[in-house]
């Protein structure tokens, strides 16, 4: 086999969903306020009796589902997550417990709001590379657990949920190379630290680097692929902040694209938030089999990772 291609995606998020007037009850804020500076309307909040792999093995058996296969079918398991409580058994192990899996390779990927195009870039190499035949890759978080409720500023943007996919090989290669990088000197700008864990980010500075470094980058993540950004049927960039991906995807020249804006009714789920997007717009058929889709996730360590898929 040549390549690797995204056989099926799925997502999975929390019942409870608070809105910007529930917010309001909560912090000095109100709809208005957070509308007009994050575009965010509702979020999914899960409950403590909903872990974080919890969520991952939903989105991961509605992927395997999807696919046709069964949890057998799977020998590597990669779960992006930052918001793992415990150190072992890791995410990606206590998925596979989940759901049957059978002596997988099990690794977490922590790359924060980048995680998920880490590790489907992470999953295409293994594939190719022979390592492995199918695998599940799935972003995963639940920011509520690091959120500052006090905090105006940040608990506004964070939501909880799920998103993943099913990669197997395949003679025509369906994910493009990926194009990768970091600014570390500049990762303070957005952090989980200290404890407990709190979320805390500097948005203007995360801001000016999204929409004046990242444009540049993403349209060479589509060079890599062989294609223009007018070329692209969608694109899936991380659900940040509104303000950020409008922006963004005008400056890469997307002009043909369904533009994902999860982010509305979903928050900021972080390593979710791609393929979350992604799911829903393949779910609701805005992109069909086979169109290249841009995936790009950006954020914490400034780190920033892009390739361009073959919609399953």
């Amino acid at each position: 086999m040549n390549g690797s291609r995204i056989a099926a995606v799925g997502h999975y998020q929390p019942a409870k969903v608070l809105t910007n007037e529930d917010l309001a009850g909560l912090v000095d804020t109100s709809d208005e306020w957070i509308r007009s500076r994050v575009g965010i309307r509702t979020r999914h909040i899960a409950g403590p009796d909903e872990p974080v792999d919890e969520l991952a093995a939903h989105a991961a058996a509605k992927a395997l589902a999807g696919a046709g296969l069964a949890p057998s079918d799977i020998d590597l398991v990669l779960v992006a997550t930052s918001t793992a409580v415990d150190r072992s058994p890791n995410m990606a192990a206590r998925v596979a417990n989940r759901l049957g899996i059978p002596s997988p390779a099990a690794m977490d990927i922590n790359v924060v709001c980048a995680g998920f195009t880490h590790a489907l870039a992470t999953a295409d190499h293994t594939v190719r590379a022979g390592a492995a035949t199918r695998a599940l890759v799935i972003g995963a978080d639940k920011m509520s657990d690091v959120a500052d409720w006090s905090d105006r500023t940040t608990c506004v943007l964070v939501g909880d949920g799920a998103g993943a996919a099913v990669v197997e090989a395949t003679d025509e290669p369906g994910i493009g190379p990926v194009l990768w990088g970091s600014v570390p000197e500049m990762g303070n700008a957005v952090r989980i630290e200290g404890t407990p864990s709190r979320f805390a980010q500097e948005g203007q500075s995360v801001y000016r680097w999204a929409t004046t470094q990242l444009p540049s980058i993403a349209r060479k993540a589509c060079e890599r692929a062989g294609l223009a950004p007018e070329d692209l049927a969608g694109v899936v960039l991380h659900q940040a902040n509104l303000r950020i991906i409008e922006p963004l995807a005008e400056k890469i020249g997307a002009v043909n694209a369904v533009v994902a804006r999860d982010v509305i009714e979903s928050g900021n789920t972080s390593a979710a938030s791609i393929p979350l997007a992604f799911s829903k717009l393949v779910e609701r058929g805005e992109l069909s089999t086979g169109d290249p889709v841009l995936l790009f996730g950006f954020g914490g360590n400034l780190s920033y990772a892009g390739q361009v898929v073959r919609c399953p």
